[in-house]
């Protein structure tokens, strides 16, 4: 597998386990957390004799079991170790091989809490004698709410047992977590919540509607390798994978919509290097391995810190360099603060190319009030809309800019429907009129539409 030196988190996870200490580890994404905890798992089960499931790997996203799984066939390629992926979103058929697979015993259960409790509701899982339990981005899980399923797994498995709890960040929730299924817990912390130093880290500030001409001017001035575009809105996934394709360059995106298939065939293009560039949303941020990523490019500012970090360690892996580049808008600024002091370092922000005019100034104290469904749109600008009045605060939309200018100057007023432009008080409300979204006589204002 071309494991020569152990990494930090794997010398000293190692000894733990073997021990047969329970375990809570921290350490930055990239650093081998997976291999620290299956080595000596793979090893313990090969040395017993038993003929039940022995292991329960308990992990947030379909992608990482999966990635899990196969590390498991290639570390215990010689072992006589079995191991099945149980996660959602897949065939029919797939869920009868995952069923037999509970029912007859693999020695590794790698499995997404929700899909797990779909099988357990159904009484065949038998859980009761499980020796190790593995909780593997538990951060994460916590953030999907993950929580109240895992309590109930863990409620159903035996007290004597040895639990390892694995993450890349370690808030209060977690430490609230280990105390309630760990037992006198060793404890590892590496560099918490720090992307690899071989990561060189830069921001471009920037206007929404500058960020499409920014990246296709990045990718022709810079040696691109490969690169994965994080965006936080699953809806810009095929817009800007569209435009990428405009411009000449080879992409795919990944997303939740797509079917298990899909998002696999399109990873596994992606690793093959059959295109150049995969965009997608923070489900690409966990447990994806990809050799020699070149780049990271943050669309957009995640709207956590934490996020920050999982999606910048998907380059520089493994003690190689990679590059990771964010842009940032107007509405984002005070979130570069929070990155800053959790990474404890200052990110250069580099100047826009000359012929691109000015984006905004930075000010980290800046805080933006555009609707979220609104301020991340790749196609539109995003600048202020200076001057709109509060009337305007149920629609749906903002007003045109030259819309604004008319009714907050002293110009020559917008005209209002039956000449009352000259009458402030009608123009008024009538403005209160248009804000009507729904059907005749309704004199309550729509609710402007949210996203999932």
């Amino acid at each position: 597998m071309g494991y020569n030196t152990p990494t930090p988190i794997q010398q000293q996870a190692i000894p733990l386990i073997l021990e047969q200490k329970d375990l809570i580890a921290c350490a930055q994404t990239g650093t081998g957390k997976t291999a620290a905890y299956l080595l000596p798992l793979i090893d313990k089960i090969s040395r017993a004799d038993i003929s039940h499931t022995s292991t329960l790997i308990l992990v947030p996203t379909r992608e990482l079991a999966k990635q899990i799984d196969e590390q498991v066939e290639g570390l215990g390629y010689f072992a006589p170790v079995s191991s099945i992926a149980i996660y959602g979103g897949n065939k029919g058929d797939e869920w009868d091989q995952q069923k037999r697979a509970l029912t007859s015993g693999a020695d590794i259960i790698i499995a997404t809490p929700g899909r797990l409790m779909s099988h357990m509701a159904l009484g065949y899982v038998k859980l009761d004698q499980l020796n190790y339990l593995v909780l593997d981005e538990a951060d994460k899980m916590l953030d999907m709410g993950f929580m109240d399923d895992i309590l109930k797994i863990v409620r159903q498995l035996p007290t004597n047992r040895q639990t390892l709890l694995f993450s890349a960040t370690m808030p209060k929730k977690i430490r609230d977590l280990s105390q309630q299924i760990l037992q006198n817990p060793e404890e590892i912390n590496l560099a918490v919540s720090k992307p690899a130093e071989g990561i060189d880290q830069r921001m471009y500030l920037t206007y929404d509607n500058q960020k499409l001409p920014l990246l296709e001017h990045l990718l022709r001035e810079m040696d691109v390798q490969n690169m994965i575009i994080f965006t936080s809105r699953k809806s810009n996934v095929n817009q800007i994978v569209r435009s990428l394709r405009k411009m000449g360059f080879e992409a795919e995106g990944i997303q939740s919509d797509m079917t298990q298939d899909e998002r696999e065939a399109a990873l596994r293009d992606f690793k093959n290097r059959k295109y150049q560039i995969l965009v997608g949303t923070d489900i690409l941020s966990r447990g994806i391995d990809i050799d020699n990523l070149s780049h990271v490019l943050n669309f957009d500012m995640p709207q956590d810190a934490e996020d920050y970090v999982h999606r910048v360690g998907r380059t520089a892996r493994a003690a190689s360099t990679g590059m990771a580049i964010t842009f940032v808008n107007d509405n984002d600024m005070y979130r570069v603060r929070r990155v800053e002091q959790l990474i404890e370092r200052e990110i250069p922000k580099l100047p826009l190319p000359e012929d691109f005019g000015p984006g905004p100034i930075y000010d980290p104290n800046k805080k933006g009030h555009v609707r979220h469904r609104e301020a991340h749109k790749p196609a539109h600008g995003n600048k202020p809309r200076s001057g709109s009045k509060n009337r305007h605060r149920n629609k749906p939309k903002g007003p045109r800019p030259e819309q604004a200018a008319a009714t907050d100057t002293n110009t020559q007023p917008v005209a209002q429907p039956g000449g009352e432009e000259n009458k402030p008080k009608k123009k008024r409300r009538n403005n209160r009129n248009r804000n009507k979204r729904g059907p005749a006589g309704n004199t309550a204002p729509q609710a402007a539409p949210t996203e999932s």
